[in-house]
């Protein structure tokens, strides 16, 4: 393991970090829009509905744990940055343990997990049959993909996002031919598709472990003392408990969108729906940038190190600005034609024009707090994360309550915008108790 206090912070060493998150972020809607075309092929509408309702309520389900990946690079950065090479070892076999666990139990609670996702997301008796069926050969990979968020956060904690770039892209080739032998080739339809994604998921957490090799080069990673060590766990378990509520009032700000916006009827809900992919478009780029900041801010804490904190907040924030202004401008520029590209309602065209300007606006109002939660996730400022997530959450719904009756749709997407701020202004209020933490003694407390 290369000491991390020897390297200088550039601008190509977050660059190194940053490009291949984004090149993999990039390949995602291409799987989604395959699954679709392949299963399209068989010239029914309950295939196609089955496997997108399948994988909406599994990718709903799996997200959950989306605070492993999150939680395990922020606590492996801090180790690799103190150079500890046993508790860098130690922490990817409590993130597999905690990942096949938790798959486990989505295993054994399929039953009511497929009942409450289809009471949440009601479809008709054949594609919800069908849909069943997807989701029952799926479930038998959940260990694998919940794993994939601990082994991919171990990686991006040590700069190795080369490597989640290659699991991705190894995941996805191997689904796609998959894919087109399953359905096409064997006949196998939706069950076709849920299988192609069972193997490529389990090749990924295979080649994932591949990768992470060196982490069972020793015998750190098998001493029972230090992996369930009782202080590490319980660390290990606030900060993931905190990122866990954080991601869930996130997650309830999103959700909440959409169903104040279905009472606007169904071209608004529709334009509202295309304009949330120029958001989507937007977290794809930046997230890049937000892991370098998990990675660099991580790493400078377990070196104790106050200024490489500051100078690798500074860094990625400079170029989460670039990327903002450059979606903003791409937005201004495009927003009209990529609109065209998603729908050929012209109705849902005109409406999601008025509402351009909003989203011209996001990456702008909203880049502060892509960015600051990659700092405080790789401080493990989690409790801050939480608090800020909470009362940024309340000034959204004060505002959804006083700004939608005035101004309608409008008023909803301003009411979002304005979360957007609070997120960024609330934590930027507390980074400088992070760099005075840092200085001190407690500066690795997840509190």
């Amino acid at each position: 393991m290369a000491d991390p206090s020897s390297g200088e912070l550039t601008h190509r060493r977050v660059l190194h970090i940053a490009v291949p998150i984004v090149l993999s972020n990039a390949t995602v809607p291409i799987l989604g829009a395959v699954d679709t075309g392949v299963v399209g092929q068989l010239g029914e509408a309950a295939p196609i509905g089955a496997v997108g309702i399948g994988a909406i309520i599994l990718t709903a389900v799996y997200w959950i744990f989306g605070f492993l990946r999150m939680g395990t690079t922020g606590l492996v950065a801090q180790a690799h940055g103190q150079g500890d090479r046993a508790e860098v070892a130690a922490l990817l076999t409590r993130a597999l343990l905690l990942g096949g666990g938790f798959g486990l139990v989505l295993i054994a609670a399929q039953l009511p997990v497929f009942w409450a996702g289809f009471r949440l997301s009601p479809a008709s008796d054949e594609v919800e049959t069908l849909a069943r069926a997807y989701m029952s050969i799926r479930i038998w990979s959940a260990p694998a993909a919940i794993a994939l968020y601990g082994l991919t956060g171990w990686l991006i904690a040590q700069e190795r996002t080369r490597g989640v770039l290659v699991i991705q892209l190894g995941m996805n080739l191997l689904n796609i031919g998959l894919n087109f032998l399953f359905v096409l080739g064997f006949g196998w339809g939706v069950e076709g598709v849920a299988f192609a994604t069972f193997l490529s998921e389990w090749l990924g957490v295979g080649l994932a472990l591949w990768l992470c090799r060196d982490g069972f080069a020793g015998g750190a990673w098998k001493d029972r003392a230090r992996v369930f060590d009782r202080v590490r766990l319980v660390r290990m378990g606030v900060v993931n408990s905190d990122i866990l509520i954080r991601s869930v009032l996130l997650q309830a700000a999103f959700v909440s969108f959409l169903f104040f916006g279905a009472d606007f009827g169904d071209v608004t809900l529709a334009s509202n729906q295309i304009l949330l992919q120029f958001l989507n478009i937007t977290a794809y780029a930046l997230d890049g940038f937000a892991f370098a900041a998990e990675t660099l801010v991580g790493q400078a804490l377990g070196a104790r190190s106050v200024a490489r904190l500051r100078r690798g907040a500074l860094m990625t924030s400079q170029w989460g600005v670039v990327i903002t202004g450059a979606l903003a401008l791409g937005f201004w520029a495009g927003g009209g034609a990529l609109i065209d590209l998603m729908t050929t309602a012209p109705e849902v065209r005109a409406v999601a024009r008025d509402y351009l300007p909003w989203m011209i606006a996001a990456p702008v109002m909203g880049g502060a707090a892509w960015m600051l939660d990659g700092i405080f996730i790789g401080a493990t400022r989690t409790a801050d994360m939480r608090n800020m997530m909470a009362v940024s959450f309340a000034v959204y719904v004060v505002c959804v309550i006083l700004l939608l009756p005035a101004f309608g749709n409008h008023g909803l997407w301003a009411a979002l915008m304005i979360f957007f701020v609070a997120r960024g202004v609330t934590l930027g209020l507390r980074y400088p108790a992070l760099e005075r933490d840092a200085a001190g003694p407690g500066m690795a407390s997840a509190a």
